[in-house]
């Protein structure tokens, strides 16, 4: 399963964002340092089901989406100066680099300070936050390198080798694969070994920019509309989002008050309220007109459509009726990388199937299709095996 990673400074609103997520009851309290262990739970992201185009109906959609889960894990709270221990920050570093891509969900409404202690509404600048996650993650990277650059040289030079190899043997710690390092160095165009301190941290910086983060701008509900703008200019992939009000939105479609699909842009009341309660849902109602959503799931299918470049395959055993040995029609809804081919999808489903792998069928087309064909988005393939 996907693995998406949470960061952001303690008292941000990150545990609501990943309660919201994930409907994990988790503790929350406005002083800082709320989560001490990671907490994990199960995400979903929302695409729309291939049924609807098909002509055809399946049962494991809501409405014509699939809901395909992924991990998410909420990691303690991060402050200035993580990569030198301060804070929880080792036990942060360590459970990042679990994470395929990181969600920084930044306090946009600038009433936490940099350790996370409450101050008033807007008075903190919350670009400085996305600014030292930045550095954090840099210095990080650059201290693995730097402690064991003298000695990764001296083998290169030695023993020459696959430079790519073995930066990304050295970095296995910090999550970054010998994929990611062969790009960096190819833009680089500077062998390793001739690295100057300076190149080291230069190249650690283009390191972190591969693992391109997706910034939550929560407490969008509450935050200065100058301090949301500010983030949206500053980086790509900016949500504004209040993890608070889609919590709210959740709970109440699960008690049964409100029809509400995560990320839809409306929701119906169809149960009796208080007054009380049918004001705050029409606060939540003017924060999603303004915005087109709360955010958060805009946020998770951001990570992983968008940054991750997944997209949605999904496997039948009978091409003809769309549906498996049972007669369940599309019953699986499957995240692969872009750029895989039909033995990659064998693999996801099952290793065995990947193993004796003979060839696929597009069961749209009932086309048998190469082993180098690159699956697409909505695919629907039927693997043929000797298994």
């Amino acid at each position: 399963m996907i693995s998406v990673g949470l960061a952001g400074k303690p008292n941000s609103g990150k545990s609501t964002f990943f309660r919201a997520l994930t409907l994990v009851d988790v503790a929350i309290a406005n002083y800082p340092f709320t989560t001490i262990k990671p907490n994990v739970g199960t995400g979903y992201v929302r695409t729309e089901c291939i049924c609807k185009s098909l002509g055809i109906s399946c049962e494991n959609c809501i409405r014509g989406n699939r809901f395909i889960p992924v991990e998410v894990i909420d990691i303690a709270g991060l402050v200035p100066d993580a990569h030198k221990g301060r804070g929880l920050g080792n036990e942060f570093l360590d459970n990042l680099r679990q994470a395929e891509v990181i969600i920084h969900v930044v306090d946009a409404s600038g009433s936490t300070d940099p350790e996370g202690n409450v101050v008033k509404i807007g008075e903190y600048d919350p670009l400085e936050d996305v600014e030292f996650l930045e550095k954090e993650l840099t210095m990080w990277i650059y201290g693995i390198l730097k402690r064991n650059w003298d000695r990764l040289v001296r083998k290169l030079k030695l023993t020459g080798g696959n430079k790519a190899r073995s930066i990304a043997e050295v970095l296995a710690g910090a999550g970054v694969s010998e994929t990611i390092v062969r790009e960096v160095l190819r833009n680089y165009g500077k062998d390793p070994v001739e690295f100057t301190d300076g190149d080291l941290h230069e190249f650690a910086e283009k390191i972190r920019d591969v693992r391109k983060l997706v910034i939550s701008a929560n407490k969008a509900d509450m935050a200065p509309e100058k301090n949301v703008k500010k983030l949206l200019r500053a980086r790509d992939h900016v949500i504004p989002t209040s993890g608070a009000y889609e919590y709210a939105l959740r709970m109440a479609a699960k008690n049964g008050y409100i029809n509400y699909l995560p990320g839809d842009n409306d929701f119906e009341v169809i149960r009796d309220m208080t007054e009380e309660q049918i004001n705050a849902l029409e606060r939540i109602r003017d924060f999603i007109r303004k915005f087109g959503s709360t955010g958060v799931q805009q946020t998770i299918n951001t990570a992983v459509f968008d940054v991750l470049g997944y997209i949605v395959v999904y496997p039948v055993e009978d091409e003809n009726k769309y549906t498996d040995s049972k007669g369940n029609v599309l019953p699986d809804a499957i995240l692969v990388k872009k750029g895989s081919h039909p033995r990659d999808l064998a693999a996801k489903v099952h290793s065995d199937l990947a193993k004796h792998f003979l060839y696929a069928v597009d069961a749209k087309t009932r086309m048998r299709i190469s082993d180098d064909y690159e699956l697409k988005h909505n695919d629907v393939i039927r693997i043929v095996s000797s298994a």
